[in-house]
């Protein structure tokens, strides 16, 4: 996306006229062409994003019914293998699987499955949270690269009105207005990717609540299989 919309932004507003926008980018220099990779990548990063933290992968229905099957049988070695397979691999499977070990390998499982299910949480989330620190990254550094590019491009127009005979006022307009290009084209790529690396940070703590709820409701089944049964009724008095 961002990297769709800053070529036309740019040639629009900088370019002169007859001009493309691929020349006003490649007037941009070096910073010009580090900017325009930079936001290639950003758009590469968006439409991962979109498909990967998204409730359908994430939390897949099919996965939710299965463990709710197993787990409501009580087949809890059904379910941590189910957890467990590779293709079966999801943020929702590698939490419970880290609870659902937990419950197996312990005495005292079933009081410490809640926190190994939250501790896996966390880490999970953090894990989530990391892969969009690429797209923060860029939203960062694009306004500095193009700042960079202008200061550049400033001093070059300087220099070239200084060793010039007289004063060009016309050329070092143009001059200035060609070193700008690259702020212009470092904000109109910060601008969407800091909106975006928001918006994926909202949406991953909205889906990490949904799965916390998810898995807390898996669970129960668990509880409600080491609940103590009653004695009333059996019988069992001793005369």
């Amino acid at each position: 996306m961002t990297s769709l919309f800053t070529p036309f932004i740019v040639a629009t507003a900088a370019a002169p006229e007859g001009a493309s926008w691929w020349d006003t980018i490649v007037r941009g220099g070096t910073v010009g062409f580090i900017i325009l990779i930079l936001s290639i990548v950003a758009l590469v990063l968006v439409i991962i994003h979109f498909v990967q933290i998204r409730r359908q992968s994430l939390l897949p229905p099919g996965q939710l019914e299965e463990l709710d099957k197993r787990l409501s049988d009580g087949n809890v070695d059904g379910a941590a293998a189910y957890c467990l397979d590779p293709a079966n691999d999801s943020f929702m499977t590698r939490i419970m699987a880290a609870g659902l070990l937990r419950y197996q390998r312990s005495a005292f499982g079933v009081f410490e499955i809640k926190s190994a299910v939250e501790e896996a949480g966390d880490e999970q989330t953090a894990r989530l949270y990391r892969a969009t620190d690429g797209l923060g990254l860029i939203g960062t550094i694009a306004p500095l690269l193009g700042l960079l590019g202008t200061v550049i491009g400033m001093v070059g127009a300087f220099d070239s009105v200084a060793h010039s005979a007289g004063s060009d006022s016309e050329a070092l307009a143009a001059n200035i207005s060609l070193a700008l290009v690259t702020t212009l084209m470092g904000l109109t790529l910060a601008i969407p990717c800091v909106a975006l690396f928001t918006y994926f940070r909202n949406r991953i703590d909205a889906l990490a609540a949904d799965g916390a709820r998810e898995i807390e409701r898996l669970l129960i089944h668990l509880e409600s299989s080491t609940a103590p049964v009653s004695d009333e009724g059996s019988g069992g008095s001793n005369t």
